[in-house]
Formats: structure tokens, C-alpha cells, sequence
């Protein structure tokens, strides 16, 4: 993994405060873990107004987990007055999404001046297990925001 370094001091905070006011995520329950430079961990704990017909998480939850936990990862390298908008992604579910909560790891493959790429893993986390049920890859825009 890259490393990169924040284009702001308090990168954090304004991590913080964006994720705080996206009412979506508010709504579903998601909760940030672990915010560093170009990384984004974001956990989901189960209810049932998040499954599906057989009990697991909705597929749709899992590629929103997955989007924003992308998205937070990119726009914790940005400066001050700048924002990202996804432009496209690409989610594989490859295990149904079991488990006690979702943790999406998003983690940034490449910083350009406008664009910036992702990649995303999402587990199913229980007491005892971990199952990786998505990968997916990003594609973000920076924007003034």
C-alpha cells in the first residue's frame, strides 16, 4: 500500500464533519472506525431493515458501505474546500453478507490531480468470523465544494 500524506492538518475533522452530514448514512446506521491518510474504515451493525429475503444484507446496503468507505478514503488526501464525487464503481459480491456488522475498507490505489482511484473490501464480521463479501474499485472526482 502507497503511503500519502493529507493535504490538510486536520484531515480528520473535516472527514468528520463531511461523513456527519450525509443523512444516508445517518440513516443506516454506519459508523466511522479508522481514518488515516488515503484509508477509510467504516463499520454497519446488521438490523433487519437492512436485509434481504434470506436474512443476509442487501446487496444494495453492501455497495453503499462499499461506495462511501471509497469515497471518505479519497477525500481524506484532499485540501480544504475540496470534495469528491463518485464517478463509477464496480462491486463483485463474492459472499453473501453475513454477520453481526459490515466493515467496508476503503483504500486509495491512485491520487491524481482530478481523478482518484479505490479499492474497496467489505467483510461480514461476526464474534467469531470474518467473511469478505465485496471488492469493488472506484472511480472519484475531486470537486470544489
Amino acid at each position: 500500500m502507497t503511503d500519502y500524506s493529507p493535504q490538510s492538518d486536520n484531515y480528520i475533522q473535516l472527514v468528520q464533519e463531511a461523513f456527519s452530514k450525509q443523512g444516508f448514512m445517518q440513516y443506516l446506521g454506519v459508523e466511522i472506525a479508522d481514518i488515516k491518510p488515503g484509508y477509510c474504515e467504516l463499520h454497519l451493525p446488521f438490523k433487519p431493515e437492512l436485509d434481504q429475503h434470506h436474512g443476509y444484507f442487501h446487496g444494495g446496503v453492501i455497495g453503499s458501505l462499499a461506495d462511501v468507505s471509497g469515497g471518505f478514503a479519497g477525500y481524506s488526501l484532499l485540501p480544504e474546500g475540496k470534495a469528491v464525487l463518485t464517478v463509477e464503481y464496480k462491486l463483485n459480491i463474492i459472499s453473501p453478507g453475513v454477520g453481526d456488522y459490515l466493515k467496508g475498507v476503503g483504500r486509495v490505489v491512485k491520487q491524481g490531480k482530478t481523478l482518484i482511484v479505490t479499492h474497496i473490501d467489505v467483510f461480514g464480521v461476526s464474534k467469531d468470523n470474518e467473511v469478505h463479501c465485496a471488492t469493488a474499485i472506484q472511480t472519484l472526482i475531486a470537486v470544489t465544494s
